[in-house]
C-alpha cells in the first residue's frame, strides 16, 4: 500500500520555499510517483495530460511563457491551473509573475521554488516518490548491512537475531532494522528494507532491555535503509534433519513477487552466528561476481573421478 503524502512533505523533504504561504499543503494530497514538465500545455495541447502529476518549470517552459503577451500568459495559466493538480514547482530560481502566484492561489494550486537545475531535481523526486509508492509489507525479522550486502535475518522470536545483529555491528557492519523490516518493492529486481521511524536504530535485547545503537556505536553503526540481496533464517538445530552441505541448488523465497537468495542455518549452542553471517555475504558477493564455490568444487570432483576412471 502507497503512504499517504501531502505537498506539505515534498516541501520539508526537499527544503523547498513556499510562494503560497496562504494555501494549506497539508490538504493537497500527492496520488503519483511521475512529474511533468507542462510545456505542450502552455502551449495550448491537453490530450493525455495527467493533473495527478506534480508539474516542474524550468528554462525552457518559463522563457517560452515569458515570450507570450501577458493576456496570452494569464489564459494559459488559468487553463493549466484549473486542472488543480498537486503543485507547481519553478526550479534554478525562476521567479514566477505576480499574476501567476494570484492564479494559482485562485485554484487552490500550491507555487514552491527551488535553486536546483531542473533535470536533476526531477529526477531525484521521481526516484524518491517511487521509493515512497512502492508496494511494501512489513516482516519479522532483523535487517542488517553486511559488507555492503543486505542479510534479512528471519526466525522464530527468541532464537538469536538481535543478538547476532549487536555482534555484526560490533564487526562493523552496519543495522538497518531490529523486530520489524518494511520491505518495499522499488522495482522488478530491487527490494528495499528500512525501519519502522518509531524503533529505528533501536535493538531490543533479552535480558538488558532496549538499546541505541546509534549512541552506543556511532552513527557509522546504522543506515536508514539497504536492498535486500539475502534472506537467513534462523531455526532450532533438529537431531537427524539434513541439511544443505553443499549449496549446489540456489533456493530463493518470494516478498511481493521479487525472488532473494535464502538460506537455512540451523541454530545450536557453540555456532558463532555472526561470522557465519558474514561468510555468506561474501560467498553471494562472489558467486555475483561469477564464482560459485560449491560448483567449483563439484567440477573439481568431476575432473578428478573422469581421470581415475
Amino acid at each position: 500500500m502507497a503512504e499517504h503524502m501531502t505537498v506539505k512533505d515534498i516541501v520539508e523533504k526537499w527544503s523547498l520555499t513556499n510562494l503560497t504561504p496562504e494555501l494549506d499543503l497539508t490538504q493537497t494530497e500527492i496520488m503519483n510517483a511521475e512529474v511533468n514538465r507542462p510545456a505542450l500545455q502552455l502551449a495550448g495541447f491537453y490530450d493525455h495530460f495527467d493533473s495527478e502529476r506534480i508539474q516542474m518549470i524550468g528554462n525552457v517552459e518559463y522563457v517560452y511563457a515569458k515570450k507570450m503577451d501577458p493576456e496570452t500568459q494569464k489564459e494559459r495559466y488559468r487553463k493549466l491551473f484549473s486542472y488543480h493538480f498537486p503543485c507547481l514547482i519553478y526550479c534554478r530560481n525562476l521567479q514566477p509573475s505576480e499574476t501567476v502566484r494570484e492564479l494559482a492561489v485562485e485554484n487552490g494550486v500550491p507555487l514552491l521554488l527551488t535553486e536546483r537545475s531542473t533535470m536533476e531535481f526531477m529526477s531525484e523526486v521521481m526516484r524518491w516518490l517511487k521509493v515512497r509508492f512502492a508496494p511494501t509489507v512489513r516482516v519479522h525479522g532483523v535487517l542488517v548491512e553486511v559488507f555492503g550486502i543486505g542479510v534479512l535475518i528471519t526466525g522464530e522470536s527468541g532464537i538469536g537475531k538481535s543478538e547476532t545483529a549487536l555482534e555484526l555491528v560490533k564487526r562493523g557492519h552496519r543495522l538497518i532494522a531490529d523486530d520489524a523490516v518494511d520491505i518495499r518493492r522499488v522495482s522488478e529486481e530491487t527490494l528495499v528494507g528500512s525501519a519502522p521511524a518509531m524503533i529505528k536504530h533501536f535493538i531490543e535485547l533479552r535480558g538488558i532491555g532496549i538499546i541505541d545503537v546509534q549512541h552506543l556505536y556511532g552513527v557509522g553503526s546504522v543506515k536508514d535503509s539497504t536492498s535486500i540481496e539475502m534472506v537467513i533464517q534462523l531455526e532450532e538445530w533438529v537431531k537427524g534433519k539434513q541439511y544443505d552441505r553443499l549449496g549446489l541448488d540456489d533456493k530463493y523465497i518470494e516478498y511481493l513477487g521479487n525472488k532473494v537468495s535464502c538460506y537455512e542455518l540451523p541454530v545450536r549452542p557453540g555456532r558463532n552466528l555472526a561470522m557465519i553471517v558474514e561468510a555468506a555475504a561474501m560467498n553471494h558477493r562472489q558467486k555475483k561476481s561469477g564464482y560459485n564455490a560449491a560448483r567449483a568444487l563439484y567440477e573439481r570432483y568431476q575432473d578428478s573421478h573422469g581421470g581415475n576412471e
